[in-house]
């Protein structure tokens, strides 16, 4: 896989332009549906990444881009089921964890903006 642009908002991958946040789940991507996480919307003053939504755990390693300035929250919830479920979770700005895109045993949560 082949990041060939990212800009914020904005990132082309494989020649594909994306849009919209998406998840990387053993070399698939997707647009990631974040509907279980609105409803924390208004505490975090953003969608942040939360449990109630559907993260690809069947991984070593889950990396989280948390935007283009790092502002995506990502609840504690996250953090504890990692601990539980033995994955480690990697939390970088979108620019870093694109860095993640092709590593073995690894899937990602993509946010585009912030």
């Amino acid at each position: 896989m082949q990041v060939n642009h990212f800009e914020f908002g904005k990132i082309i991958i494989d020649e594909q332009v994306y849009t919209n946040d998406l998840v990387i789940h053993k070399g698939k991507i997707k647009k990631r549906d974040k509907k279980g996480s609105k409803k924390y919307r208004s505490q975090f003053g953003h969608t942040p990444v939360s449990v109630d939504e559907k993260i690809p755990w069947d991984c070593q390693t889950l990396v989280i881009g948390s935007g283009y300035y790092g502002s995506l929250p990502v609840m504690d919830e996250v953090h504890e089921k990692a601990r539980k479920l033995g994955v480690e979770l990697v939390i970088e700005t979108t620019p870093e964890a694109l860095m993640h895109i092709n590593e073995s045993n690894t899937n990602l949560i993509i946010h585009l903006t912030c």
